[in-house]
């Protein structure tokens, strides 16, 4: 039997109680489909920090990096600056383990979780690529004069060839797997200048792909066409701060952030695997969070590791609890407790 080893980083707020609801279902499908588990806990997030003034230690993330895979909760809390919990943590391991693909699967499982009139299911199936390691998330920043009238804050946008090539080069392959293999790059060419790298490139790699149709589109027709013509898109792949953009608009169009999940991926090597949603102190503790965007990160934890059928069948789970009508809500006014919609979920799995 095949054991898998990995991490658990609950984080923050609410991080920690759809996390093991998360885990609750890696167990239920690893008994169900005949693989082992070796959790390994972290207890890294706001708690640790305050109590120990670390982040994520050298040694500990020594031994993330020899795991198969992480599930990552939630990372924020307001006592902190905004901004310094995230980059310790999510931060680090997205750029010191070079997660370069943020994965973020856009599906609508159930007609009537999408506000948009008319749309069904099949209208609304697509996957965006995301660059994970570059733009103004890694530039630098200056500010002069700060505080004055005056003050002029800088923050670099940074592509490099090798990043921009390899996210393409993995849209167009993950494109050349799906049905309608089509694959559109998202930028700002026209007024973002720098973003002509990544027209140049995607065309370059385009050739080597003749049988994946591909189109562009600049970030603000792409939002508009999302709204009026979802079913017109298949692969997306863009730049790393339009990702993060149009992926909460997707997130909203498959019903809300509680069930949205995401990867960040270096494939072959140890990737993290995350609800989208943040830590949403206020409700840490009262047992309303909705654990299925968690359940569905460990569903595309297992398809990373090689357990696709597993994967698949956590995915199914969460997708029958959806259109029978027994999760009529997934906001935290679903009346369902956190711990009570992991037990629905990991039975479901069970079978």
């Amino acid at each position: 039997m095949k054991t898998h080893r990995i991490g658990v980083l609950g984080g923050d707020g609410i991080g920690p109680e759809v996390t093991a609801e998360a885990v609750k279902c890696l167990k239920a499908a690893a008994e169900k489909f005949g693989f082992g588990l070796n959790l390994v806990d972290y207890p890294f997030g706001a708690e640790h920090c305050l109590k120990t003034k670390e982040l994520i230690p050298d040694k500990a993330f020594a031994e993330m990096k020899t795991l198969d895979a992480i599930l990552l909760g939630a990372i924020g809390d307001p006592r902190f600056e905004t901004g310094f919990l995230e980059f310790g943590i999510v931060g680090r391991l997205r750029f010191d383990l070079d997660l370069y693909v943020n994965l973020r699967p856009i599906k609508l499982y159930a007609e009537h979780l999408c506000p948009l009139k008319g749309k069904k299911v099949e209208d609304l199936q697509m996957v965006v690529v995301r660059e994970n390691t570059e733009d103004a998330y890694r530039g630098a920043t200056k500010v002069d004069k700060k505080g004055t009238p005056d003050e002029v804050s800088i923050q670099e946008m940074l592509y490099t060839r090798k990043g921009t090539e390899r996210i393409i080069r993995y849209a167009f392959e993950l494109a050349r797997t799906r049905p309608r293999k089509k694959l559109t790059l998202v930028d700002k060419a026209n007024a973002v200048r720098a973003h002509d790298l990544y027209r140049r490139v995607f065309a370059e790699v385009g050739k080597e792909y003749p049988d994946v149709a591909t189109d562009v589109a600049f970030v603000d027709a792409c939002c508009m066409w999302m709204i009026k013509n979802p079913e017109s898109f298949d692969t997306i792949v863009t730049t790393n701060m339009f990702g993060d953009i149009i992926t909460d608009l997707g997130a909203v169009l498959q019903g809300g952030l509680g069930i949205a999940a995401g990867g960040n991926i270096h494939p072959g090597r140890v990737s993290v695997f995350e609800p989208i949603h943040g830590s949403a102190p206020k409700y840490k503790g009262m047992a309303k969070a909705n654990p299925l965007a968690a359940i569905l990160a460990g569903g595309m934890l297992l398809d990373h590791v090689g357990e696709r059928a597993a994967g698949a069948a956590v995915e199914q789970a969460v997708i029958r609890l959806l259109t029978s009508g027994r999760v009529k809500s997934i906001g935290t006014d679903s009346g369902i407790p956190t711990h009570a919609m992991g037990d629905m979920a990991a039975g479901e799995i069970a079978g």
